[in-house]
């Protein structure tokens, strides 16, 4: 889950809320490195402050349906925007089904043909999670 997708879905009143609550009941696995979590924390505490964004980075770190992994090898298949490896290189590691994001960045990945990354919308994923 790119950093978007989760500053969407916290807000109570969000369409996207359904996410954010999918994740803390444990409906979907969550793949996180250090470097996801860094950007998740710096852009909450950005966009709200500290408190939150500690609060919701140890609720993250909590979280039975957390799979933390570390990252060895960068593939670095996103020329555009090279940040945005970080979520390509945990998904790799953590063999996730696949990314949720809606940055055009990511569109590379489908002519990759390996490592096969899957990226779907924030709306293909609210709609998978509506329907369990």
């Amino acid at each position: 889950m790119d950093t978007n997708v989760l500053l969407v879905s916290i807000p109570l009143k969000s369409t996207y809320r359904p996410i954010f609550d999918a994740l803390i009941d444990g409906k979907f696995d969550l793949v996180l490195s250090n470097d996801i979590l860094s950007e998740y924390t710096e852009v909450i505490e950005r966009k709200a402050n500290a408190a939150v964004s500690t609060n919701i980075a140890e609720m993250l770190l909590n979280l039975d349906n957390l799979n933390k992994v570390d990252v060895y090898f960068e593939w670095k298949l996103i020329d555009k925007d090279p940040d945005d490896n970080k979520y390509v290189d945990a998904a790799i590691v953590g063999t996730a089904d696949f990314i949720v994001s809606n940055d055009q960045h990511f569109k590379i990945l489908k002519s990759v043909d390996f490592p096969r990354v899957n990226v779907i919308s924030i709306d293909e994923f609210l709609n998978l999670i509506l329907k369990k």
